[in-house]
């Protein structure tokens, strides 16, 4: 009786809510052991796996059918998919090199103001967030005697002012406190250039350009050019004004979205993956169209134009087990330099997500 309960159950979700609850992590509540969460298991045969076709194509010259391929300019070979016009998959696109320089620039960079984040709206602009949790830095509140708070509370007139950790026992309880490392790992999206507004109303989003905002770094616009080139309509070049980074950790997802508040849609998005490995879900113009499931590694590159921007896609796993997160490059390399990127890059993802907004 319970087990088709929830066959009914399921049949009235969207095809795309299906898909997400079958690839989401859950842990094994069959087992005795409480302490230690095992996940679940979960049939990943339907997963597209474009590592594996790209190795396939090159020792045998085959690829699946409804997969389409090219090579760019730049020696890197795409994959399309025949049924979604604009959709661009390039499996290894950036270097190992490449890699460790955008997390390191994703957690360094990217977070300081004036770039936005999400914690901007509970303590206001943060600087130097990483270095902070590195030293092991402590925020504290700072309360202003200032009466009529404002209702942007990144401008509320409280502070928040860092401490060194020994010194937190010397302040007393009257005062908020929480660690640096913890805001680390609650670190969710920061944004670059054109600065994108979320926290209004949970239905209001646009891009705010009266905000205080810098330009999106050079080197990053010359690799979003480099990359979309594939995906512009002839004879353009790709102006990339406005960037998410979104940091995924143990059990986040992104639920199925469009991203739709650009004016374009014949100019790609330009997605970076980077750290542990994830499954991105495709699908259709709306959420009962079934999407296709594909890991994403580390490195990997999407770019969705044209009818692809109409396509809701979406992230409902990320991995982190040492067997399935296939982030030993990174592992070797930062094992060479800071522990505390290796610690981070070890059971997160970071994915930037680079846009022509106007």
């Amino acid at each position: 009786m319970y087990g088709s309960d929830k066959v009914s159950d399921d049949l009235e979700l969207t095809a795309f809510r299906r898909a997400e609850k079958k690839y989401k992590l859950y842990y094994d509540s069959t087992l005795k052991n409480k302490k230690k969460k095992v996940p679940r298991e979960v049939d990943l045969s339907e997963v597209l796996d474009f590592k594996s076709i790209l190795q396939s194509f090159n020792t045998k010259g085959q690829i699946p059918a409804g997969i389409v391929t090219l090579e760019n300019h730049s020696g890197h070979r795409l994959f399309c998919l025949e049924n979604c016009p604009g959709f661009y998959f390039i499996p290894g696109a950036l270097s190992v090199e490449e890699q460790c320089k955008w997390i390191k620039e994703s957690l360094i960079s990217f977070p300081q103001p004036p770039n936005r984040t999400n914690h901007n709206p509970f303590y206001g602009p943060m600087d130097n967030l990483f270095v902070a949790a590195k030293e092991k830095k402590v925020f504290v509140e700072e309360l202003s005697s200032s009466p009529a708070p404002s209702v942007d509370s990144s401008l509320d007139p409280k502070r928040w002012k860092l401490v060194e950790e020994q010194e937190v026992s010397s302040i007393g309880k009257s005062c908020k406190t929480i660690s640096a490392s913890v805001l680390l790992r609650k670190l969710r999206w920061s944004t670059l250039g054109l600065q994108f507004e979320w926290s209004k109303a949970v239905y209001i989003r646009n891009y705010d350009v009266s905000l205080p905002h810098n330009k999106i770094p050079d080197a990053l616009c010359g690799l979003a050019k480099r990359l979309a080139a594939p995906a512009m309509p002839s004879g353009e070049e790709f102006k990339p004004e406005a960037a998410i980074v979104n940091y995924f950790g143990l059990g986040d997802t992104l639920g199925g979205h469009l991203d739709d508040m650009e004016k374009d849609w014949s100019k790609p998005i330009v997605s970076l993956s980077l750290g542990c490995k994830a499954i991105f879900l495709l699908g259709g113009k709306c959420k009962e169209d079934p999407p296709v499931a594909m890991f994403l590694r580390s490195g990997d590159v999407v770019l969705m134009a044209g009818e692809a921007r109409e396509c809701y896609h979406g992230v409902p796993r990320i991995f982190t087990d040492e067997e399935n997160a296939e982030i030993s490059a990174l592992e070797l390399h930062f094992s060479k330099e800071d522990n505390c990127f290796l610690d981070y890059i070890q059971t997160s993802r970071i994915n930037i997500n680079i846009r022509q907004v106007f």
